[in-house]
């Protein structure tokens, strides 16, 4: 088939390429998403491929391929991408989509931030999922380093749509190995579907200092479903309220767990390049003209 064209984004420093599917009936390829991942100008942390719809009253639906070819349920930060890219096409504000997590809904704020809702958090150790029954997820037993004096231990773990464990430290964030230790937690025998490993330092309860470990990307600047895990688990575990500003790597996102359970996502997106690639191969052109 012919190439599809493409949008090179960031959320908050969260490399993401928005890929124009519809209209197709192929799919990016894994091999196509490694490809493209090993060109440093098109290096990313998700493809958010755009579908045709498959249910009524959605928009698109949303297929969401990590850095090393494997599909993933949730994506914040590339979905306020798709919304920023589709808004700036259609000037339509608000869109609903479908992932493999279920509808989502995306809207464009008049200030140019895109928020989505993310859905509802899950908490049930089958829901995440883990391996073995935790009666209680606000903190499993897990850890990091000596039995008797670990560096890490007993992350809440939740799923936003994909599996999270929140990791609590009262220090620096930055004072962890999580580059080290990220991909051993990330494929530990308790998460069957692997997980997204994060810190969290509560600074108050509205600021929270968020590092993340992304599953099938590995560091990142900004995961936008491991800022919502944590704000859940900490409002859950009574270390913050129900809305509150994570500090990323990348900058600032608000999210806010709202009474009907709903957790909003609100950061902004940022379009570098254009392009068109191929879904199978990765082979790419860049756009001469970048669109705006």
């Amino acid at each position: 088939m012919s190439t599809a064209p493409f949008l090179k984004m960031n959320g908050l420093g969260n490399e993401i390429i928005v890929a124009d599917m519809r209209g197709r009936s192929d799919r990016v390829t894994p091999a196509a998403a490694i490809a493209i991942n090993a060109d440093p100008a098109t290096k990313f942390d998700q493809i958010m491929a755009i579908h045709e719809p498959r249910t009524p009253g959605t928009f698109a639906y949303i297929e969401i391929i990590n850095s090393d070819g494997s599909r993933a349920e949730a994506c914040g930060n590339g979905m306020r991408c798709v919304v920023q890219s589709l808004a700036a096409e259609t000037g339509q504000k608000s869109f609903v989509f479908e992932t493999i997590a279920g509808i989502l809904t995306g809207d464009e704020l008049a200030d140019g931030r895109i928020t989505v809702d993310m859905g509802k958090p899950r908490f049930g150790w089958q829901d995440i999922p883990l391996a073995e029954e935790f009666y209680d997820t606000t903190g499993i037993e897990l850890q990091v380093g000596p039995i008797d004096k670990p560096l890490l231990h007993t992350p809440s773990v939740a799923s936003m749509g994909n599996p999270h464990a929140t990791f609590w430290v009262e220090d620096d964030v930055w004072g962890h190995a999580l580059d080290r230790f990220g991909p051993l937690l990330e494929n530990h025998p308790i998460f069957p579907e692997r997980a997204n490993i994060s810190l969290a330092q509560v600074l108050s309860p509205d600021h929270i200092i968020l590092r993340t470990w992304e599953r099938g990307a590995g560091l990142t600047r900004a995961c936008g479903t491991a800022a919502c895990a944590a704000l859940v688990n900490a409002a859950r575990t009574k270390r913050t309220g129900r809305k509150a500003t994570l500090t990323l790597p990348g900058g600032d996102l608000v999210v806010e767990w709202r009474d009907d359970d709903h957790v909003m996502l609100t950061g902004p997106a940022e379009f570098e390049f254009a392009g068109t690639f191929d879904p199978a191969t990765g082979n790419w052109t860049r756009q001469q003209q970048d669109v705006a």
